[in-house]
């Protein structure tokens, strides 16, 4: 094994077992393949594969798994490995794991190991090993660590000194931590010493210039129960956060007329800001209006037509609510106004609500009738609904006539099957494409 291209494979998930796949396996009772798999270079089959055994009481059996990896030097394994010995109680061992990776010079190696000698009564300690590099380090794992230290007068007067900072390449020049994020953790550091006035002061010395801030000082005033100055808060915040920490603060409280008339009171008919009006649509669902809740939605599809996360939402509504039809109806008035056509993108929204309506062959006649729907990238939607309808042979015979169709929706279905050497073969032989790559003139490549 080599460290590089362990991480490479990690990253990519490529040209191996992915996380939810080894999920999938231990739930189809197949846990000696992922054993098998774990002592071949799948490294999401052996961070499983020890997890269970720990759970087991087998700690030197997953240590043994994992031994492989960390001969390696690789840091993720490294953080693993630490991660289960502190689960185990064996926090001295998982101390000594993380300070080798910070002797090797790891550029994440420090603050993890702070963090983890803050968790278990060495936040003194850990404070005065970070104080010497906090110009290298986010100030966030220095807010955090000073606060269990109880040097927040310290931590303080070190974000204090950031607060003069103007970006000139953000976040380059200053590693994000400009201005304004030094507003918020100045801010937490002043709430966590009980003086809740002048976090919410420095919070609004920010909202004019970072959206973050908004949310913080939103998040601030709910948690303290304040809700006359969240209510003036929502009055002037177009960002949608101090109403919905509003709503969800009296709705907390039982309060549920009280949360829908705080979006309806302060963004309309939630019209102005697609976010609200998909938090109000929930809550009226979370408490059996889901009629109305379409009708939230649909007027939201009405001034944003062809938004397809709004078109899923409303969708999905109108399936939960037994409206299939109602979905469908919405989606024909914008093919229409668009001149009768849709690109798959949008055409896929309407399969469940045609699978619900007329059944599933219904769906998927109309699937096939699309332009777009003998190409790759249809096939993987229309498996889906092949498989979601118990009929997994034929997703499985429908994307292997699609070489370029998901190789990890294949591989899923074949462990549905239990085929598992054809699925494991199917994932060994994916190759990466690039992220972004030229489409040639008569390319069958999505439009979208």
């Amino acid at each position: 094994m080599d460290a590089t291209d362990l991480e490479r494979l990690a990253r990519t998930r490529s040209v191996c077992i992915p996380p939810e796949l080894v999920s999938k396996l231990l739930e189809r009772n197949h846990g000696d393949v992922v054993e098998l798999y774990a002592g071949r270079g799948e490294w999401f089959c052996a961070l499983a594969w020890a997890g269970l055994q720990g759970e087991q009481g087998r700690q030197a059996d997953a240590l043994a798994v994992l031994a492989p990896y960390l001969a390696t030097g690789w840091w993720t394994a490294v953080v693993a490995a630490a991660e289960l010995l502190e689960g185990w109680g064996r926090v001295d061992e998982a101390i000594e794991m993380t300070r080798s990776g910070m002797k090797a010079g790891h550029p994440m190696a420090l603050e993890i190991y702070a963090r983890l000698l803050a968790r278990h009564g060495r936040a003194e300690e850990a404070f005065a090993l970070l104080r010497p590099h906090v110009g290298e380090l986010s100030l966030d794992v220095v807010v955090d660590i000073a606060g269990a230290a109880g040097r927040d007068e310290e931590a303080a007067e070190l974000v204090f000194a950031r607060m003069d900072h103007r970006c000139s390449d953000f976040p380059w020049c200053c590693r994000g931590q400009d201005r304004d994020a030094a507003i918020g953790l100045l801010a937490k550091i002043r709430e966590r010493q009980g003086r809740t006035d002048e976090a919410i002061t420095l919070l609004r010395t920010a909202t004019t210039r970072l959206l973050n801030s908004r949310r913080e000082l939103a998040a601030l005033l709910a948690r303290h129960g304040r809700l006359d100055e969240l209510r003036a808060a929502a009055a002037t915040d177009d960002a949608g956060y101090a109403v919905q920490e509003l709503a969800g603060l009296l709705e907390e409280r039982g309060d549920v007329e009280g949360a829908i008339a705080a979006y309806r009171q302060f963004d309309g008919t939630a019209t102005h800001n697609p976010n609200s009006a998909f938090e109000l649509a929930q809550l009226l669902a979370r408490h059996g209006r889901g009629d109305e809740a379409i009708d939230v939605m649909r007027v939201q599809a009405d001034a944003r037509k062809g938004d397809d996360w709004i078109l899923r939402t409303l969708s999905d509504l109108c399936l939960a609510q037994g409206r299939p039809e109602t979905g469908l109806a919405h989606l024909d008035a914008i093919a229409a106004a668009r001149g009768g056509g849709e690109d798959w993108e949008l055409y896929l929204i309407r399969l469940p609500l045609i699978a619900a309506r007329d059944g599933v062959d219904g769906a998927l006649a109309q699937a096939r009738s699309h332009a777009e729907g003998d190409s790759w990238y249809a096939a993987s939607d229309i498996a889906e609904l092949l498989a979601g309808a118990r009929r997994t042979e034929e997703a499985v015979a429908l994307l292997r006539r699609h070489p370029r169709a998901s190789r990890s929706d294949l591989a899923g279905y074949l462990i549905d099957l239990g085929r598992i050497e054809e699925a494991v073969a199917v994932l060994h032989q994916a190759t990466p494409r690039p992220l972004n790559p030229p489409i040639p003139a008569g390319s069958d490549d999505p439009p979208f």
